[in-house]
This record gives structure tokens, C-alpha cells and sequence, in this order.
């Protein structure tokens, strides 16, 4: 499946007004870390930046973050006597790619200086996926005409986040050509330790030399240059933590120590070959369309940059590893958005992300026991332990004096039915029966527990109620019966029923087991029964219209087009009060539920719906979760144009900024809708228990869409042409 076309990504033009974007566009990692995209000169307004998985430490306001590891990147250049600044002297060409295909960054130069000196750079760089802790760099330079070069690089403990520092100094040192640093985050005690090693072929007498600045140590190379001669500066870098050996500041001097003086050829051949593998398992060819292929292509990249292939205690946050956006935290974005696509492409790494959850299960037992309630209540964002690290109170984004009360940790619940979800897709998807029965069928009978103990009953209605909430439309809080809420919430207590009566059945021993541990009773079970039964639900019996909450239908109506155009969200223009007391919604929550539970919706109530909802939804500037489901949604009412339009609003969140805040990170879930929507939308799929079919829905001008995935422990291979406007399955 593997093509030539659309794996290149392109900047030809240096702007330091959108350098924070670009920085999010080329991000770079392996599954370990990942690295923002800056520059190795520095330049002014840069969040130069790697994340390192599992790494955090407390910090104020917002309880804790991913930390801004040392700066593997900084390599300063001075040619001919004169600091090489695109800021200075004359760009003659410039071009930056990213490579999809491999994951190597790079860079293109014809520059001259102030003095006139002109002069010709390519800088290469990749962290390696065959060996996650390696960082390579690469930089040729040609002069045109005698002269010197010096060449620094810095290992500075010094990073910090956005002006807060994590680290403190433990200790420092050289070695041959090389340099080490070995620091500790404040708060958490984590333990880093880094080296580099700077290589320099070409030019005439060489000379080294090293300056041992607190924090800070620096290597130096100086060397003559010939006109038209080439010199070639190979830099490589291991990081290690405490999370993986006892001994991290040894383990990064031993892993250079391992490569040989010149290693960029090795690396770089065993680091390819690792990124086609993953291209095979999981690559989307789009023929007729290659903007939107290679927007797809970005997605994939983004999120396999970011899986976890070597931890299960670690999680992709909603920016994955790519910028400050949340502080690395991990919400129900990781398991409803992005996990599909590991589940069905890389079910090792779908194992791992689902294990956090089961690793972090102590973390929202005490989350449950804080709010009064039993079980386990997962955290709305989720760090290191699973505890709840929402912050209470941020700065409004329009007067930093005032603060704004952020209630979705309070009372966005759904998220604990969320986690559950996933197990179940992963479990139905991959057959592992060992996951659910040693850390599945545990989450599934703690947060059925959970759902239990919150639900609240009201004689007067007969039914069990979910009040004061928040559903996936954050327009809208404190908010009863959210339909979202209380059908995951009802799906998620019979299904733990049924897990737990296929362990009865499966694993009898585990089963009492877990019985004795949670101290489960038959009267307890009798009542989770009960409370699914009788869960509060809505809707009109004429429209088939589902209630997204109770009271929804009478809010404030607003229409949306007579707002148009605007470049701002409903919520900006209205003001949080205002945008809560109308009908316009971030999310719609009804379209999500007809997603994952389709068989709450016949074939009319699924087109009322979508077409209600649809037209009240603040599509550009609301959530950027919505419109990858939107477009799924809209190809099985049979809307391939409408959901193509949906389908580009989620595709190019990023590589063209549509929301305007792409500096922050990735928009990594929509990313994983992404993927959901070219399999489960355009593509059609339909899996039952024992076979498959395709019911494509392909956008006019496209001509072809295949993808593969793997399904109880099968490869399956969808190739799909259109026709005559018309899709058929090969």
C-alpha cells in the first residue's frame, strides 16, 4: 500500500510570526519523547522543547506537568567569525521537510551573511525509533571560499516550562568528545541523565576544547575550511531516566560508548527500517486527493510518534508529546479518539495505553472516596498517579487578573464509562482474554460500582438520575441527565455484569477472587441491575429527537448562520453564561452516543438527530473532537460531501491552524477521529462477532481508499475504488 506520493511535509518560507506553529507541525519523537520542532540556532519566542513520557512534576495552579527535558537540539554555528542567524544577513533558499515515511526533519540553507559571506547548510535530525533513547543530528556545511567554522553545543539543565524550572542540578563531566549532565525534577524526584557527542569530519586543523559551566557544559570545535569544501557535524544524544534504570546518568554515557565514532549511517538505516514496519501495519492510501492524504498521513505520524511501545505506565495526552497544551495531562481524548487506531493496528501499544488506566486504578478509587462515592471515578485529566489534576481555577484568557472556576473535574463524569469502553473495543477486537481477566474485568466492576453509588433516585420520576454534570459539550455545565452520561453510564453497568458472568463462567478462581477483594454481594449486583434499568433517558416519540439534557430543548434559540462570518467560538462571542444559556453547542454529545451505541438508533432517529444537532453545532470553532464524528455520522445518513467538509475541518486542524491554537500541540484526538473516520465513515467497515463488510461512503472525486487492520488476530485489507460516483469493495 505504501506509495511515493504525500509523505513530505514543507515549509519553504522562514517567519518567525508562526515559528510556535511550525515548532507543533514538525514535532518529532518515538514513542519515548517527543521534540517540538525548533530550530538548532536559537531565535526569539521559541518554546524550544522535548517530553519525555512519564516525566512530571508538580508545578502551581495546574498540580503537575510534563517536564521540558535538557535542550538535545542546541548546536550554534559560528562560520567565518559570524553567528549563523536567519535574522541576519540574506536568506538565498530555504526549505524544511518532514519526512512521514522515516521521521527525519531537515533543513536546506543558502545563506549570506552580513559580511557577504555565502555559505550552504543541511541539517538532518531524528530520534531514533529502533533505540528510543538515541537523538541524532546531522549538519553538512559548505563554504564558498577559505575561512573557519566553530560549532557549540550545550547540554543545559537550564530548559524550563513556559519560565518555571523543574530541574535541579546533580552533577556534570566530559569524556572524549563528549559531555554529560545528571539532573533531578524538584518535586517528583525523577532522575535524568544525558551525554552528547560532537563529531567533526572535514576542514583542517581541528581542534576541540570544552567549557565546564555550571548546568551547562559545552563542547567546542573549531576547524579551517578550503573553498568549496564540505564539513560534516554528526551529533548524537541518549537520555535516560529513573522511571527505567537506577543508574540513568551511567546508562547515557554507556549507550554512546556503544556507537561507533561515526553512527548516523547505522542509526539512521535500523531507525528507518523500524518506521516503515509500523507504515505497513497500519499506512491509508487516498487517490484523488492528495491534500487530504497527506493531512491523514500527518495524523498517523503524530500519534506513532507518541505510542508508548516500551511502558504500560504511560499514556498520550491530548497534545500528545508535542506542546504545553493541558500539560501533558490525559483525558477521554486517549481512549474514545485515539486508541481505536492502535486497537486495530498496533494492539501491543492499545495493551499499553489501556494498562495506564488499570496502573492509575488507585488513583480514581481515592478520587471516588474524596466525592463520597465507591469504586473507582477516573479523573477527568490524569498525570502520573491518576489522581485528579484538572486545575480548580486558570487565568480568563482576555483579563489575566480574573480567574475562571473550571468545573469539568468536579463533574465530568463520563470519562470512567469511557475507560471501560475502550477495554471492551480492545477485548472484542484482539481476543486477549488475559487483559480482562487480570486488569479489565477489575476496572469494569470498580467503576460499575462507582456508577452505582452516583446515581441518584427520584421518586417522582421512577428513575435513577445523573444531576449536575458535564457532557462532552463543555458549553453547557451543571447540567441533569446528559444523555451521553447516562447511556454510557447504563451500557457500561450491564456490560460489567457480563464481564463479570463471562469470569464466573472463564475463570472461576479470579471471579471469587475479585468478588472477595471488592467484597461484591448479590444485593449489590441485584442493584446494578436495577439502576441500569431505570436510568433516566428522553426522547420524543414523534421526532425520535434525543434530549441532550434535561431542558435542552428549551434554551435560547440561536441561529447559527446569521452569525456568519465570525472568527471567534460561540463562547467568545456569547460569554461563558451566554453560550450556556443557548442551544448552540461545543460538542453534540447525541451524535458522539450514536457513534459508539448505534443500536440506540434506528435508521431515522440516527438522520433526525445528526440533522438536528448538526445545524446547532459550533463546527469551526467549538471542539476540535467533533467534526471527525460528525463526518462518520453524516456517511451512514448517506451525506459523503457533507462528511467530507466535517471530515478536512478535523484533517487540517493542525497543518493549517483552523482554529488558530495549533502553537499549543497537536490536536491529538482529532488526529485518532481522523483514522476512525476514514475506516468507519468512508470506508464503512462493519464488524460483527464472526465476519466483516464493507457499506463505503467515498466522497465524489475520490478514486480510491484502502487501509488495513488487523481483527482477532487477522490482517484484513480494504481496497476501495469509486466508480462513477459509486464505491465498491475489491
Amino acid at each position: 500500500m505504501l506509495n511515493d506520493r504525500n509523505w513530505l511535509i514543507t515549509e519553504t518560507c522562514f517567519d518567525l510570526a508562526r515559528q510556535n506553529h511550525a515548532e507543533t507541525i514538525f514535532t518529532i519523537g518515538n514513542g519515548y519523547l517527543g521534540t517540538r520542532g525548533a530550530h538548532e540556532e536559537r531565535y526569539p519566542g521559541e518554546e524550544r522543547t522535548t517530553f519525555i513520557h512519564g516525566v512530571f512534576d508538580d508545578v502551581p495552579i495546574v498540580f503537575t506537568e510534563l517536564v521540558n527535558a535538557p535542550d538535545w537540539l542546541d548546536l550554534n554555528l559560528w562560520l567565518g567569525g559570524e553567528p549563523f542567524r536567519l535574522t541576519e544577513g540574506e536568506i538565498l533558499v530555504y526549505q524544511r521537510q518532514l519526512d512521514l515515511r522515516t521521521g527525519r526533519l531537515s533543513r536546506r540553507v543558502e545563506w549570506r551573511s552580513p559580511q557577504g559571506m555565502l555559505w550552504q547548510l543541511a541539517f538532518e535530525r531524528f530520534a531514533s525509533l529502533a533505540n528510543p533513547h538515541l537523538l541524532c543530528q546531522r549538519v553538512t556545511i559548505k563554504a564558498l571560499e577559505n575561512t573557519n567554522l566553530e560549532a557549540r553545543t550545550t547540554l543545559s539543565g537550564e530548559t524550563d516550562n513556559l519560565n518555571y524550572k523543574h530541574w535541579d542540578w546533580i552533577g556534570q563531566g566530559f569524556g572524549q568528545n563528549s559531555a554529560w549532565l545528571h539532573l533531578r525534577t524538584r518535586s517528583s524526584g525523577i532522575e535524568l541523565g544525558a551525554a552528547t557527542r560532537l563529531v567533526v569530519s572535514g576542514g583542517g586543523n581541528l581542534q576541540q576544547s570544552a567549557w565546564d559551566t555550571r548546568n551547562a557544559p559545552t563542547l567546542v570545535v573549531t576547524t579551517q575550511l578550503k573553498s568549496g569544501e564540505i564539513v560534516e557535524i554528526e551529533k548524537i544524544t541518549a537520555f535516560y531516566t529513573s522511571r527505567e534504570t537506577n543508574d540513568p546518568q551511567g546508562a547515557a554515557r554507556r549507550a554512546l560508548e556503544t556507537v561507533p565514532k561515526r553512527a548516523w549511517k547505522g542509526l539512521w538505516e535500523s531507525h528507518a527500517r523500524a518506521w516503515q514496519r509500523e507504515w505497513e501495519r497500519c499506512d491509508v492510501l487516498i487517490e484523488g486527493d492528495d491534500r487530504a492524504h497527506l493531512a491523514v498521513r500527518f495524523s498517523l505520524f503524530q500519534l506513532l510518534a507518541a505510542a508508548p511501545r516500551q511502558d504500560e505506565r504511560v499514556s498520550i495526552g491530548a497534545k500528545a508529546l508535542s506542546g504545553y497544551g493541558y500539560r501533558g495531562h490525559v483525558f477521554w481524548d486517549t481512549e474514545i479518539f485515539m486508541l481505536p487506531f492502535f486497537t486495530y493496528t498496533r494492539p501491543e501499544i492499545a495493551r499499553n495505553l489501556l494498562s495506564y488506566r488499570y496502573h492509575t486504578l488507585e488513583g480514581a478509587r481515592k478520587k471516588a472516596r474524596e466525592n463520597g462515592y465507591k469504586g473507582a471515578q477516573y479523573a477527568w485529566e490524569s498525570a502520573a498517579t491518576g489522581e485528579e489534576v484538572t486545575p480548580t481555577w486558570v487565568p480568563h484568557p482576555s483579563d489575566r487578573t480574573q480567574l475562571i472556576r473550571i468545573w469539568t473535574g468536579d463533574i465530568q463524569i463520563h470519562i470512567s464509562a469511557d475507560v471501560c469502553y475502550a477495554i471492551w473495543q480492545y477485548w472484542q477486537a484482539t481476543g486477549d482474554d488475559d487483559f480482562m481477566i487480570h486488569r479489565g474485568a477489575e476496572i469494569f466492576l470498580d467503576v460499575a460500582r462507582f456508577w452505582a453509588s452516583r446515581a441518584e433516585w427520584n421518586a417522582e420520576t421512577g428513575c435513577y438520575e445523573f444531576t449536575d454534570v458535564i457532557g462532552p459539550d463543555e458549553y453547557h455545565d451543571h447540567v441533569d441527565n446528559n444523555a451521553y452520561t447516562n447511556a454510557l453510564a447504563r451500557w457500561q453497568l450491564k456490560t460489567a455484569l457480563q464481564v463479570l458472568a463471562w469470569l464466573e463462567s472463564h475463570q472461576p478462581q479470579k471471579a471469587a477472587q475479585l468478588r472477595d477483594q471488592l467484597e461484591l454481594d448479590e444485593n449489590e449486583l441485584a442493584h446494578w441491575q436495577e439502576v441500569a434499568e431505570k436510568i433516566y433517558w428522553q426522547e420524543d416519540a414523534q421526532t425520535g429527537l434525543v434530549e441532550q439534557f434535561e431542558g435542552y430543548f428549551q434554551r435560547k434559540q440561536i441561529d447559527l448562520q446569521a452569525l456568519e462570518p465570525r472568527t471567534q467560538s460561540i463562547q467568545s462571542l456569547l460569554g461563558i453564561e451566554g453560550a450556556s444559556e443557548a442551544n448552540i453547542l461545543k460538542q453534540p454529545d447525541v451524535v458522539m452516543l450514536a457513534y459508539l451505541l448505534p443500536e440506540l438508533f434506528d435508521e431515522n432517529k440516527l438522520r433526525a438527530n445528526y440533522e438536528y444537532y448538526n445545524a446547532r453545532t459550533d463546527h469551526t470553532f467549538g471542539s476540535s473532537l467533533g467534526p471527525a464524528i460528525h463526518a462518520i455520522i453524516a456517511c451512514r445518513v448517506g451525506k459523503p460531501e457533507e462528511a467530507y467538509e466535517h471530515f478536512m475541518r478535523a484533517a487540517l486542524a493542525d497543518l493549517e491552524d483552523v482554529r488558530g491554537n495549533a502553537h499549543d500541540g497537536i490536536h491529538a484526538a482529532s488526529a485518532g477521529g481522523i483514522w476512525q473516520a476514514i475506516v468507519f465513515g468512508f470506508g464503512g467497515l462493519k464488524l460483527g462477532e464472526n465476519d466483516w463488510n464493507t457499506q463505503p461512503c467515498l466522497p465524489t472525486h475520490w478514486k480510491r481508499l484502502a487501509f488495513r487492520l488487523k481483527y482477532r488476530g487477522q490482517t484484513l485489507e480494504i481496497d476501495l475504488f469509486n466508480s462513477s460516483g459509486k464505491a465498491g469493495e475489491e
